[in-house]
């Protein structure tokens, strides 16, 4: 599978953590659920409220880190909800996730991936943040 950002140099893809939570749901459920980015508001409070379609675009306007562009990948039968998203910058971010079938339910897993000139305050207050929505993203998944 093809996204649009490019690979990371081998000593970015070292600091990384995967941050993972199970969910009471079935796998395909939460992938329908997560990957159409208009819940995105509902679980992913990072990438700000609304996000709304623009064209092809996905944007997010109030983010906090300003306005964001938001890409999926492909649709796919295989739980990759990898997703670019495009800073105000221009620069890329990358976010690898996947929804993973467990016994009845599934687990959600997203590569934290430490960005260049990142100080390990700001990797931790990722970390934390990502931790928060995947704990949003449990808490919609399993009361539907």
């Amino acid at each position: 599978m093809e996204t649009t950002a490019s690979a990371p140099p081998l000593a970015s893809a070292l600091a990384s953590r995967h941050i993972s939570t199970h969910i009471d749901r079935p796998a395909k459920e939460v992938y329908d659920y997560a990957s159409d980015p208009s819940n995105l508001p509902e679980w992913a409070h990072g990438l700000g409220n609304p996000v709304e379609k623009a064209g092809e675009q996905w944007i997010a306007e109030s983010s906090p880190l300003g306005r964001v562009v938001v890409a999926f990948a492909p649709e796919n039968e295989f739980g990759v909800l990898d997703h670019d998203v495009t800073l105000p910058s221009g620069e890329i971010i990358y976010n690898p996730v996947r929804v993973i079938t467990e016994g009845a339910g599934c687990e959600v897993v997203f590569t934290l991936r430490r960005q260049p000139g990142m100080s390990n305050e700001e990797f931790e207050r990722d970390a934390d943040a990502v931790s928060a929505d995947l704990a949003a993203l449990k808490r919609v998944a399993e009361r539907a």
